[in-house]
């Protein structure tokens, strides 16, 4: 079984990028939105996937975020491993969720998203 990534295929500016991703970063991923895939198989939570896209490697660990992009773009057969690399070192690593979050919590508002891609805001 391939790795697989997945995502919210509700949001429009997640389905944006992941055109993005198909068009230009080659990879043998299996890119599929979360409600569409086998959850369980895959060793992931529907509360996992509301939180952020998850990359599944067979017999590694589920990653998430901006971890989950990162190793997506180092399995690629691409110009885009060296990204992928760079998203893991010490500095970027450490910017990286806190971006991440921003971006999920804005996504409503950036380009191609739409008033269904807010995130509802966390219950106290």
């Amino acid at each position: 079984m391939p790795a697989t990534f997945v995502y919210d295929g509700d949001c429009a500016f997640c389905t944006r990028c992941v055109e993005f991703i198909r068009r230009h970063v080659p990879t043998d991923a299996m890119i599929v939105p979360w409600h569409r895939a086998d959850l369980p198989a895959l060793g992931l939570t529907r509360e996992q996937c509301l939180a952020a896209v998850q990359y599944v490697q067979p017999g590694g660990p589920a990653l998430a975020g901006p971890d989950a992009i990162a190793a997506l773009l180092r399995a690629s057969r691409s110009a885009w491993r060296p990204l992928g690399s760079a998203l893991g070192l010490p500095g970027i690593g450490f910017v990286s969720w806190p971006v991440y979050r921003w971006i999920a919590r804005h996504r409503h508002r950036l380009p191609g998203g739409t008033a269904a891609c807010a995130v509802p805001p966390s219950r106290p």
